[in-house]
């Protein structure tokens, strides 16, 4: 699967009501430096939830058009999602992944050396 594929099926799995940032669907993918990748892959997007993915403080993105930006606070109101100052409550409304981002997470963290299952007994 090409980066563009995965980065697409990932935004796909994005649900109503919540958002995730360019540099964590990057992470997903296996690519944690490549935010900006999945800008470009963003801005070519069709028929897959664009409007939940934000920038890393939980900001719409700036565009060369205006309207795109309105639109995606539009589309993100309308799913229940609050802005303050202009940005999304991260805290609240950030996806975690579900059980993709959790084997991407185990994944990365096999890679640099950590034990996973340590990991996870450390979480419970």
């Amino acid at each position: 699967m090409t980066f563009d594929a995965a980065v697409l099926a990932l935004v796909a799995k994005i649900p109503r009501g919540r958002v995730a940032t360019y540099g964590q669907l990057a992470a997903l993918v296996g690519k944690p430096r490549s935010a900006r990748a999945v800008g470009r892959v963003m801005r070519n997007a069709d028929g897959v939830p664009w409007h939940r993915v934000v920038n890393s403080q939980g900001g719409i993105s700036r565009r060369s058009r205006m309207t795109g930006m309105v639109t995606q606070r539009i589309r993100l109101e309308q799913e229940g999602i609050v802005f303050r100052r202009g940005r999304v409550v991260l805290r609240r409304f950030r996806w975690d992944g579900g059980a993709a981002g959790h084997r991407a997470v185990a994944r990365a963290a096999r890679r640099h050396g950590f034990d996973v299952d340590a990991l996870a007994e450390l979480r419970s």
